[in-house]
């Protein structure tokens, strides 16, 4: 027995031993294999939306992107120049969080009642701030109350910027509740954008439930594009065509211009050059409505802002009437042009 003690101690010794080794790879294991898990939940994106916060950075700027984060959410954020300059670390937590950081404005004055050279410098300076604080120079600009015209746009581009305005307004400035802006957004369509504000506590309490009704819809949040001003992949890749695509074929321009405009609707001529035959995509921004077309046969995607107009042999030039329901200041943008 004294000889065999030694033996039975020391294979006890050893089995402890594996078995630590054994219950520490399964550990190790366990850990990797949760690091590397995908969610079976992970969303299928058949189409990309524009989440947007103007007004900010804000005190309540660090609230927001916690809420967006733990939604899993990239969003465009239209700052003021002047909060950025006074709320840097906030500006950076933006960027920081993933977020894309654009341009509105200085101080959210009435930019339209301004001289061309008030309109350059009030702009550069915004961006200037943005881009001393986030190191990104913005690629996008918002008129503050949707209020624009040729002028303003012609010096965001001059700047480098495309003007971006809504296709939906959550009316959270408006005291919507959070159910109100929950259903305002579930309006959204894929490419479309939203607007929505920085501060304001009823917004960030209807992130969950806007993320849970796209979710439901196969649309994802994505990127403005600084080309076409509607939301895309967020790596810049188009979405999906939510309308029925025109017809194979070769290229055509199709060239736009405002001929009238009343207090409650404006008419537009489309001029297509190219092709005798052909197809053009026009879209308008939520909520205008086009009421008569001429020139053309055209149809309507789902949410009736995109119009697909084909030529009927009324020659090269069509035209419609856009009412304005409320929002004077936008006007249409050519999609495409295809011949055939």
């Amino acid at each position: 027995m004294s000889r065999l003690f030694p033996r039975t101690a020391l294979w006890s010794r050893r089995l402890r031993a594996a078995l630590a080794v054994l219950a520490t790879a399964v550990a190790m294991c366990g850990v990797v294999l949760a690091a590397t898990s995908t969610p079976s939940s992970a969303a299928t994106c058949n189409g990309y939306v524009g989440l947007t916060f103007d007004d900010g950075p804000t005190g309540s700027t660090s609230a927001l992107l916690n809420v967006l984060r733990a939604n899993g959410v990239r969003a465009t954020m239209f700052n003021v120049g002047q909060n950025v300059q006074n709320n840097r670390s906030a500006a950076q937590a933006q960027v920081s969080a993933g977020m894309w950081v654009a341009n509105h404005s200085w101080n959210h004055a009435h930019m339209t009642s301004m001289s061309q050279a008030q309109m350059q410098s009030d702009l550069s300076q915004t961006s200037s701030a943005i881009q001393s604080a986030t190191g990104s120079r913005p690629v996008l600009f918002r008129p503050p109350y949707g209020e624009t015209n040729s002028t303003l746009q012609s010096v965001a581009s001059s700047l480098g910027m495309r003007q971006v305005l809504w296709d939906v307004d959550s009316q959270d400035w408006n005291g919507a509740s959070v159910s109100q802006i929950v259903a305002n957004a579930s309006r959204l369509q894929a490419g479309q954008v939203i607007l929505m504000h920085d501060g304001i506590q009823n917004t960030r309490d209807a992130i969950p439930q806007i993320m849970a009704n796209l979710t439901s819809r196969n649309l994802c949040p994505g990127m403005i594009s600084p080309s076409t001003g509607r939301a895309v992949a967020p790596d810049g890749t188009t979405p999906p065509p939510t309308t029925t695509p025109p017809p194979s074929g070769g290229t055509c321009t199709a060239t736009a211009a405002t001929t009238n405009v009343w207090g409650d609707r404006y008419n537009t001529s489309v001029t297509v050059s190219g092709a005798s035959t052909w197809t053009v995509v026009v879209a308008i921004t939520s909520p205008q409505r086009i009421s008569t077309v001429w020139n053309g046969t055209a149809t309507w995607d789902s949410s009736g802002t995109v119009m697909t107009m084909r030529s009927n042999g009324s020659g090269n030039t069509f035209g419609f009437t856009t009412m304005t329901n409320g929002n004077s200041s936008a006007r249409p943008q050519i999609r495409s042009c295809t011949s055939g």
